[in-house]
């Protein structure tokens, strides 16, 4: 008997998914079925995203896990009718993309590339910024995205710590842990870059306190979550110059309201959400790789771990 796959994300999204999941599903010989409107007691696997409109799984008796499209999961993380294993997005497009805007923005802080840019005043200052060995860029969160934008800056001879809520071990990079190894990652960081998972215990991560942290004038970049920064916080160090300049792509309302204070603030960047986004293309080979597994009897990847909300 085919699988039934439900595919409960934005409507627009359907016929982009539709071809691709179908022609990855026969390559993998997973014989299934997908659909935008089962029966709930007929579906096997949800393909889901927030805004697709299933909440309540307790009509979905058969069903044996459910594949996220987004790579966060807070919006789901707490359903308690969901008792089935459910798998966040792992996308190497995704990463891949995550790991070019972190660089970049590394990159411009460390060049001092916004000077020449946007300050053109007909002053000679021949001044060259020191090498990347001679500088310390500090990563919180070492999960997938993390590590993969840690070596890459490694690679390029930055001085790389990293920051997670248990040890790892990353070749090349200063792997810190607890709330002692983050107040020692912090003190030395001249750019920091926040790519921890949205859950109660990393809520305000960024805050008055941990911000004092920090050596006067360090660069922040948030590509994470909105919630990590104590939004006031952050403007207090800024205005005080303890923060140099933040460059945010994430924010806790979104789209970002008009008259927030960081889209005037002169030492905030704003880009709107754009530092990654889900691949259809290999976001669908996830997506297929875990229903072929499913059908064969094999253990899922990228499974959450609902007690710690990642």
């Amino acid at each position: 008997m085919p699988a039934n796959v439900l595919f409960s994300a934005r409507s627009a999204l359907w016929p982009v998914y539709e071809p691709l999941l179908t022609q990855y599903l026969a390559d993998a010989k997973v014989d299934a079925r997908l659909s935008t409107e089962f029966e709930p007691d007929q579906v096997d696997y949800v393909v889901y995203a927030p805004n697709g409109g299933v909440h309540d799984f307790t009509p979905y008796t058969r069903l044996k896990a459910v594949l996220s499209l987004w790579a966060g999961i807070e919006k789901i993380a707490d359903n308690e009718t969901l008792t089935v294993p459910l798998a966040r997005m792992v996308d190497h497009g995704l990463t891949q993309g995550m790991t070019e805007w972190v660089v970049g923005h590394v990159l411009r802080y460390h060049l001092g590339i916004d000077r020449h840019i946007l300050v053109q005043d007909g002053v000679w200052e021949p001044e060259a910024p020191p090498l990347a060995k001679e500088r310390i860029v500090c990563i919180l969160g070492l999960g997938t995205l993390g590590e993969a934008a840690a070596r890459a800056l490694t690679a390029l001879n930055f001085q790389v710590t990293g920051w997670s809520r248990t040890a790892k071990d990353i070749p090349g990079v200063t792997c810190l842990h607890g709330s002692e190894g983050l107040r020692q990652a912090l003190s030395q960081a001249e750019i920091v870059v926040l790519l921890l998972p949205d859950t109660p215990a990393t809520e305000n991560a960024l805050n008055a306190e941990t911000l004092a942290l920090l050596p006067k004038g360090a660069r922040i970049i948030n590509p994470g979550r909105g919630p990590l920064i104590d939004d006031d916080a952050l403007l207090d160090a800024l205005n005080s110059g303890q923060v140099g300049h933040a460059t945010l792509d994430v924010f806790r309302v979104e789209p970002l309201p008009e008259d927030h204070p960081y889209w005037t603030h002169p030492n905030v960047t704003v880009t709107p959400h754009i530092a990654s986004e889900t691949r259809p293309v290999t976001a669908a080979q996830v997506i297929c790789e875990n229903i072929r597994r499913g059908e064969a009897g094999e253990p899922f990847v990228h499974l959450v771990d609902r007690t710690l909300g990642y």
